[in-house]
């Protein structure tokens, strides 16, 4: 007959401790320690008619998509990725991904619509302005909002002011990349206006997907990528040649860094630190 055979100093642990971790996984979301850090959001690189682009997938059942532009306190653009990340760390939040959020204008505000957390900090622009002053007034713009119950959609900008549907986050920039399943009929197939170019799109009302070359291309590649391969009925170009993703642990994707200059609006999903 074996004798019993003593536990291990290293399986030994207290009452208390013992209880807590097994009380952990019914717990998750109510116990300081029991709550998983949060994690970077889902991201690839993938390859799209001889381009590549880096992708980034934001659930909202599980990830908070926010919009900022101004430090609450000062009244002073963030301006950058890298200022918004300190601002974040000093409030106890962990920057996990971030990208411009779209065009602006002359002052670097948002050229159009811009809700922060529910407040309306810049109007609905309906103004027809020329295709050659910039991409904003390449017909149809378009809102991509996030609303009070969770869910997302990008609108062109006569559908949203239609739907009259208060939003929670939302920024408005242009032109369309997709429409109801159809490229936007102002991109020439050929074109040679090559840049950077970033977009997004709610492929279901709870995910987002951001799309960021990682060279330059034309409109009607880009829209291609988000209808043909990312299956985005409606899309929406944020901005180009300044478009830039920061994922936490990756660093920078997108426009190299001597080209980015100063943001208006960014998204942003923070974790705890």
């Amino acid at each position: 007959m074996h004798s019993p055979v003593a536990p291990s100093p290293t399986r030994r642990l207290p009452a208390r401790l013992f209880a807590l971790a097994a009380l952990c996984p019914l717990l998750l979301a109510g116990l300081p320690g029991c709550t998983p850090a949060a994690q970077t959001p889902a991201s690839d690189t993938l390859a799209f008619e001889g381009q590549n682009y880096h992708v980034v997938h934001i659930d909202l059942k599980h990830e908070s998509l926010e919009l900022h532009w101004q430090e609450p306190q000062s009244g002073q653009p963030f301006a950058n990725i890298d200022t918004l990340r300190k601002w974040g760390q000093a409030q106890g939040r962990h920057l996990l991904f971030a990208t411009n959020a779209g065009i602006y204008d002359h002052k670097s505000a948002p050229l159009g619509l811009y809700v922060e957390d529910g407040k309306t900090l810049v109007p609905l622009n309906l103004a027809h302005g020329n295709p050659a002053s910039g991409n904003f007034s390449l017909l149809p713009n378009g809102v991509f909002a996030i609303y009070p119950d969770g869910r997302a959609a990008v609108r062109t900008t006569t559908a949203f002011k239609a739907d009259n549907k208060p939003a929670r986050w939302a920024t408005q920039s242009g032109p369309m990349l997709v429409i109801d399943g159809q490229l936007n009929e102002q991109f020439i197939d050929d074109s040679v206006s090559l840049k950077w170019r970033s977009g997004v799109c709610a492929r279901t009302p709870t995910e987002v997907v951001f799309a960021v070359s990682e060279a330059p291309v034309n409109f009607h590649v880009f829209g291609r990528l988000f209808r043909d391969r990312l299956g985005c009925r409606n899309a929406l170009y944020l901005d180009g040649t300044i478009s830039q993703f920061y994922l936490d642990g990756q660093g920078y994707v997108g426009a190299p860094a001597f080209m980015v200059k100063p943001y208006a609006g960014i998204f942003a999903v923070f974790g705890k630190s």
